[in-house]
C-alpha cells in the first residue's frame, strides 16, 4: 500500500512537479490567426447584409406592385357594386312599372267583357 501512496502523492502532493503548458506556436502567428478569421466573419456578414437588402429592395418592390393591383381591384369592385345597386333600382322600377301595366290591362279586359 505504501508504495501507491508514494506514486500518488508524487504526482499530486507538495513535491509534484510542476508542469506548465505552453503552446507550439508564436504569439504572432496565433494574433494573424485570430485577425484572419475575424476579417473572414466580417466579410461573411457584410455579404449576408448586402444579399439581405437587395432582397429587401426587391420584396419592397413586390410589395408595391401588389399593393396597385389591389387598389385597382378594390376600384373595380366598388365600380361593380355601384352598378349592381343601379341594376337593382332599374329592376325595381321595371317591375313596378309593369305590374302597373298589368293593373291595367285588366282593367281594360274587365272593362270590354263587361260591354259585351
Amino acid at each position: 500500500m505504501k508504495p501507491v501512496r508514494r506514486r500518488i502523492r508524487r504526482h499530486f502532493g507538495l513535491t509534484a512537479k510542476q508542469v506548465a503548458v505552453r503552446s507550439k506556436r508564436p504569439w504572432y502567428f496565433q494574433t494573424g490567426t485570430a485577425f484572419v478569421f475575424v476579417g473572414l466573419g466580417y466579410a461573411v456578414a457584410y455579404w449576408q447584409y448586402a444579399t439581405g437588402s437587395e432582397s429587401l429592395r426587391q420584396t419592397m418592390l413586390d410589395n408595391q406592385a401588389l399593393n396597385t393591383k389591389v387598389i385597382q381591384v378594390e376600384r373595380q369592385l366598388q365600380i361593380e357594386q355601384a352598378a349592381q345597386t343601379v341594376l337593382t333600382k332599374e329592376l325595381r322600377e321595371v317591375q313596378d312599372e309593369n305590374i302597373h301595366i298589368k293593373e291595367d290591362l285588366a282593367f281594360y279586359k274587365n272593362m270590354t267583357n263587361s260591354k259585351r
